[in-house]
């Protein structure tokens, strides 16, 4: 019979032609690794989750396609998938929140992939986290209608396409950092979100951290690190 350490090491051997896992980054950093699946054929997804059963760490699984879903909850069948944002989380349930709320909003209702991925990320790695719909620019009572609620959170994360302006408004309101994630959402000039960054970047309100077009993880992350207890 095959002990938990010989395995380990057939898992580790197993994986060595196409990863190295840092499991020792949760240690080091206080979050752990991502496996960003955008690129990787069904069979490297399926090998790097065999290595990660057992282990006492939460894993999210980024960009995942169907076919990839489908292998990696023969390995893990209990994980948590998420259509929407693309992700699958393993163990299925979030830890226990700590810190700070966090509150994550979507500027039209077509930014809601990236920022539920932000949602899901900044929940799994450990912060209370809330979502709020619709509230971008063009109407902008319906952002002005959640200034109480906007300023209870710790760490905002803000998804736009488009013009990009809502994470600029936002920070013209509240204390908390805002994080702001350009999404690849809009007509023709709108060149697949570089617009939407090149606004944000030039933001004139203080207090906005800006992170790559559709990176929901990278601004969930930063948000759950702002939230920090």
């Amino acid at each position: 019979m095959t002990d938990h350490s010989t395995r380990a090491a057939l898992d580790d051997a197993a994986l060595d032609d196409i990863a190295q896992l840092d499991l020792g980054r949760a240690t080091r950093r206080g979050y752990p690794e991502a496996i960003f699946c955008q690129g990787k054929t069904v069979d490297q997804v399926a090998r790097i989750a065999t290595v990660l059963v057992g282990q006492p760490q939460v894993a999210l699984f980024t960009r995942v396609r169907e076919e990839q879903v489908t292998a990696l909850l023969e390995v893990l069948p209990d994980a948590a998938y998420d259509a929407e944002a693309r992700l699958v989380a393993w163990p299925p349930v979030p830890p226990e929140p700590t810190g700070g709320p966090v509150l994550v909003l979507a500027a039209g209702t077509s930014d809601l992939p990236v920022a539920r991925e932000a949602l899901l990320t900044t929940r799994y790695l450990g912060r209370q986290a809330d979502l709020v719909v619709d509230v971008g620019v063009a109407g902008l009572h319906r952002i002005l209608a959640q200034v109480p609620r906007l300023r209870t959170a710790k760490a905002i994360v803000v998804a736009a396409g488009m013009d990009g302006a809502l994470p600029s408004v936002v920070a013209g309101l509240v204390a908390a950092p805002v994080i702001a994630v350009p999404t690849s959402v809009g007509y023709g000039a709108a060149f697949e979100g570089l617009a939407a960054l090149l606004t944000m970047l030039n933001a004139c309100a203080p207090g906005v951290a800006v992170v790559n077009i559709d990176n929901g993880y990278g601004a969930g992350h930063l948000a759950a690190q702002i939230a920090a207890p």
